[in-house]
């Protein structure tokens, strides 16, 4: 396999993923709904988007200080203990959809936890890539459905916006993502999405990240359904390279237009669960609560201004990677939560709503 090869398929891959918990999460509005997971008792109050954002910046001040008091070990097991339970979540609506003309109702529920537990023990105890794929996956869709039909269509433009300006400025200004980073990327759990470049490439096998896409605080807490979670995969969003030679790369071959030759050397890209996550909430918000432009799509509830938002997104993160190749880490959520934004717009305009409309005024 050549080099343009490789990060055509990696390229593809990240997509995929990226659609799996879009897909994911649409697919999972509806029986959410119908449980009421809402988090909130008024999704359209925008302080909803404030106080998640505070939220999220105590969570990601309480990694920082454990992970310098040698905590590791209890943030691994706190974020997989997030992983089982929104994994329950997931399961708990879509087991008994598959299973239930088969089983009774208490089978259903057992095979729903058994599943959720299973995806625990996997991740303690053999975390390579593709169960780490798998199970952010599960965990992205679930979380960004319950944020979705939590936070109405302004709050969640709120949220994103927010967001962006914080993921930025926590990576080119004040940096701490790259010390988050550091210290979330070695716990191999589900805060990143690890896609692999050469079929050998073993995430068990390899000591620490050579190359993070992006940096994102917020992804860790976009996995719990109303807190601390999410800050987690976020901090694993750190583009933030945790190589010194990756970094040293990243500042001479920014300039440069082709892909640089250690993007083309690397074993595997890493993007935090987090940029999957929160752009997501906007695509789920906008199919939650508009009621125009709908489509008939099996099995997922998806309208034009949701379906402009996901493909904003994937538009952003093409941008992102290619920018990644280059050499240098960035921050993912100004081009991912812009692009989703932007086509949230021109779906909402295209559904026939006006501008005030769209952004919930």
């Amino acid at each position: 396999m050549n080099d343009r090869t490789r990060i055509l398929a990696a390229v593809g891959v990240t997509v995929l993923l990226f659609l799996g918990v879009q897909l994911g999460a649409l697919a999972l509005l509806e029986p959410f709904t119908e449980s009421e997971r809402q988090a909130v008792e008024n999704p359209q109050d925008p302080t909803n988007s404030i106080l998640y954002v505070g939220v999220m910046l105590v969570a990601t001040g309480l990694m920082l200080a454990a992970f310098k008091y040698d905590l590791d070990n209890l943030i691994r097991l706190l974020l997989v203990g997030v992983s089982v339970m929104i994994s329950w979540y997931v399961f708990a609506e879509l087991v008994p959809s598959l299973v239930g003309p088969f089983v009774s109702d208490g089978v259903a529920d057992a095979l729903a936890i058994a599943a959720s537990l299973a995806v625990g023990a996997a991740l303690l105890w053999y975390p390579e890539w593709y169960v780490i794929d798998s199970a952010g996956v599960v965990m992205g869709a679930g979380a960004a459905a319950l944020f979705g039909i939590s936070f109405g269509v302004l709050p969640a433009l709120v949220l994103l916006s927010a967001l962006a300006i914080y993921d930025a400025i926590s990576v080119y200004g004040t940096e701490h993502m790259l010390d988050l980073a550091e210290g979330v990327m070695d716990l191999k759990i589900p805060v990143v999405l690890v896609v692999p470049m050469t079929l050998s490439y073993s995430y068990l096998a390899a000591g620490s990240t050579d190359d993070v896409l992006e940096d994102d605080d917020e992804s860790d807490e976009a996995g719990t359904e109303a807190a601390a979670s999410d800050a987690e995969p976020d901090a694993a969003n750190a583009d933030a390279e945790t190589a010194e030679t990756d970094a040293e790369a990243a500042e001479t071959d920014a300039a440069t237009a082709e892909p640089d030759a250690g993007a083309l050397e690397r074993d595997a890209l890493f993007i935090g669960l987090g940029d999957a996550v929160i752009p997501t909430i906007l695509v789920a918000s906008a199919a939650a609560f508009l009621d125009v432009g709908t489509l008939a799509v099996p099995g997922i509830s998806l309208n034009l201004p949701a379906l402009g938002a996901l493909l904003g997104t994937i538009a952003g993160l093409l941008v992102l990677m290619w920018m990644v190749l280059k050499g240098r880490a960035h921050a993912g959520l100004p081009l991912l939560n812009g692009g989703a934004i932007g086509g949230y717009l021109l779906g909402a305009l295209a559904s026939g709503l006006s501008i005030a409309a769209a952004i919930g005024l």
